[in-house]
């Protein structure tokens, strides 16, 4: 049985706490992402570049998030969401596998919150699984209208024989995601509720893994202080049992 394990983060931009109590997390957080041990690592609130905190942390990477995150012999696919006055952030996809081709889309619904797809396809055991990362908006209509063309990206990129994983920050602790989803017959963990935010005392789930085409197997939340230090989310790891592709006889 082949299998496919997948995490996602939402890494708040590499930086935690305010003011002058700010800490740069990115070099944990390079060392968090190799301990989840994932095939594919989908990451919200990745920077690439950002020329104010360049200048107040002596320790700034010089690499993008995306690839100073990627343990070696992943690869890093990053794709702007949001462009801001001191550089851009957006969503990223970390893969031990091949990546095949990736494309974004801007799901954006106003002008105040940037937001968009980053859709993915990677050879896993030699099996092409489709990855969308997604990071919704924190208004409740903007999500909606977000789903729906979630919806319709998925219906027109993605061969409906093809197995999908959808994992992202949804904003979304209510069933609207689930009912959205369910009508492209994509489907989450039936294990109940795995709290991922605020990580210090995580209550609601905002992060999700939806899959069509392959079996789950497994889901948890890492915990602990060395966790909620990093972000104000935890990070969500899934792991799925690849479809048995059936190979045609020979003819002779």
């Amino acid at each position: 049985m082949n299998i496919v394990r997948i995490a996602t983060y939402n890494i708040h931009k590499g930086v935690q706490g305010i003011g002058p109590r700010r800490r740069l997390e990115i070099h944990n957080l390079g060392h968090a992402v190799e301990q989840l041990d994932a095939d594919i690592v989908c990451l919200q609130e990745v920077r690439g570049l950002n020329r104010r905190e360049e200048q107040h942390f002596t320790r700034w990477p010089d690499l993008g998030q995306a690839d100073f995150l990627a343990p070696e012999g992943y690869e890093a696919i990053y794709r702007t969401n949001a462009v801001t006055r001191h550089g851009e952030h957006g969503n990223a996809l970390l893969s031990r596998w091949p990546v095949v081709m990736h494309q974004h889309e801007d799901i954006s619904d106003h002008r105040f919150e940037q937001r968009g797809l980053l859709h993915v396809e990677v050879l896993v055991h030699g099996q092409s699984v489709h990855v969308v990362v997604v990071h919704l908006g924190l208004i409740r209509a903007s999500r909606a209208r977000q789903l729906a063309q979630l919806q319709r990206f998925i219906v027109r990129e993605v061969p409906p024989d093809a197995p999908l994983l959808v994992a992202g920050d949804f904003n979304e602790w209510g069933a609207a995601v689930g009912r959205a989803l369910a009508a492209i017959n994509m489907r989450a963990f039936d294990g109940g509720h795995q709290a991922t935010f605020p990580s210090r005392m995580p209550l609601v789930q905002l992060d999700y893994i939806y899959a069509r085409g392959l079996n789950p197997l497994a889901i948890q939340v890492p915990q602990g202080r060395i966790w909620w230090r990093m972000s104000d989310h935890l990070p969500l790891i899934a792991e799925f049992a690849l479809p048995i592709v059936k190979s045609l006889p020979d003819k002779a």
